[in-house]
């Protein structure tokens, strides 16, 4: 909805940042709860799937982890990002707290006659609620957030009254959004747990680092993927959090939305310019493939602290 409603980066490339993103975002949530009480309805019994939907977020963490203020402002970057989607569909129909809260006001300050951020219906809210069987996660990277009051001029990333940056110490990626931020991840995860009352099994769908290079020697692809798939395990064995799978991202070299080829996320090459567009194996398959074979790491791989 961002990106396609919003900032017009993607198709269909309407530029409503505190309007369209928003009904956008209503539109999807209940399309997506409406899909779900079907499939219950007419398939469960025979086929005994599961359906969840996945949500994208970064970690917002504490400038000051001390401070209050700060931890407070890292749960409503939270709520903005994730518990948009989440806080409807996996707790009880309605948009977060601190969401309709901010939007409300800020919408009656710029004297609108109602709130940029639609509401559910009572029996939307009651086909919302707990419409998924499994919570889905894509993370890559992590902001540093801290309190801050923002304008009332109507534009979904100044609503939160939250103001975030990107440590200049943390690498980067050939994604310029894409810092890497191992720890991250566990943060996220143990969030998801408590917010959402430990009731969902969840599942790591994307979790990826891209280069511009596309070299097959990816060391720092593997250390991406070594370190954070090490925190994903922390959080399952020393904080409990029940993770049931994990999905690298991406199996090979793809055309990367509106940056083309020229982000490459893949575990395995591709050569763009052959028309067969043959597949090599990068070092970082390799990796992986020893990690899911071995089900974890071994002591040959070195110590991830």
């Amino acid at each position: 909805s961002i990106q396609g409603y919003g900032t017009a980066t993607m198709a269909p490339g309407l530029e409503g940042i505190g309007t369209l993103v928003y009904i956008a975002a209503h539109n999807q949530i209940r399309a997506h709860a409406r899909a779900y009480r079907l499939y219950h309805a007419e398939f469960f019994e025979s086929q005994q799937g599961a359906v969840g939907v996945t949500l994208n977020t970064n970690w917002g963490q504490p400038e000051e982890p001390d401070n209050q203020a700060h931890i407070d402002a890292s749960n409503t970057y939270m709520q903005f990002n994730y518990g948009w989607f989440g806080h409807a569909i996996f707790k009880n129909g309605t948009y977060p707290g601190i969401m309709r809260e901010l939007i409300d006001r800020k919408s009656n300050a710029s004297g609108l006659p109602e709130s940029r951020l639609p509401y559910f219906t009572l029996e939307e809210s009651e086909m919302i609620a707990g419409s998924a069987d499994f919570l889905g996660l894509n993370m890559y990277t992590s902001d540093v957030v801290y309190p801050g009051t923002e304008d009332n001029s109507g534009n979904y990333f100044l609503d939160d009254d939250v103001l975030s940056y990107q440590d200049e110490t943390w690498y980067v990626a050939g994604s310029s959004w894409l810092k890497v931020t191992p720890w991250g991840l566990r943060e996220v995860l143990n969030w998801l747990n408590k917010e959402y009352e430990g009731k969902y099994d969840i599942y790591v769908t994307e979790n990826g680092f891209s280069d511009k290079q596309g070299n097959v020697d990816d060391l720092q692809r593997i250390y991406y993927y070594k370190h954070y798939i090490n925190q994903m395990l922390r959080a399952v064995k020393e904080d409990g959090v029940p993770v049931k799978g994990y999905f690298a991202w991406s199996l090979m070299d793809n055309f990367e939305w509106g940056n083309g080829y020229t982000e490459k996320f893949g575990l395995h090459s591709v050569d763009f310019n052959d028309p067969e567009r043959p597949r090599t194996v990068k070092n970082s398959a390799k990796f992986y493939a020893k990690i899911a074979t071995e089900n974890g790491f071994v002591e040959e791989s070195g110590p991830c602290k």
